[in-house]
């Protein structure tokens, strides 16, 4: 007999969304969901998520932060795939499971994604182009 695995929806912030290359600090794939509400950080933590914050980036608020071997699959409202790159800001709900690890004698429990849709995309800015004339 499977246990079900709950599964928590979540409305966050994207930011550091690596959904189609890899980060290459982490060797994954990867998306930081962040300025979750009070109740959204409760149901995480029951599950048994680890959620963070971080004083040099006070912007993200408490955030988690998925990862995975694949690319992970982002939609827009209307359901069709986002293939772009998506900038910090973006605004999505998603639905959150969890898996639980072990790696060189240490355990933990990781979130999952199990769908993540962008109701308000920011478009990537990249770094820009520099134009000679304003540079110092």
């Amino acid at each position: 007999m499977s246990e079900d695995k709950k599964r928590v929806k979540i409305k966050a912030t994207i930011y550091w969304c690596f959904h189609n290359k890899l980060n290459e600090m982490a060797g994954k794939y990867t998306v930081d969901l962040c300025n979750l509400s009070e109740a959204a950080v409760t149901a995480l933590e029951e599950m048994g998520i680890s959620v963070q914050s971080n004083d040099k980036h006070p912007e993200k608020g408490m955030y988690i932060t998925c990862k995975s071997q694949n690319p992970i699959r982002i939609f827009d409202n209307d359901g069709d795939e986002i293939t772009e790159e998506i900038g910090n800001g973006s605004l999505a709900k998603a639905m959150i499971g969890s898996y639980a690890w072990t790696y060189k004698n240490k355990k933990g429990t990781s979130p999952s994604i199990g769908k993540l849709i962008v109701t308000n995309l920011v478009e990537y800015g990249g770094g820009g182009d520099i134009n000679e004339d304003e540079a110092l």
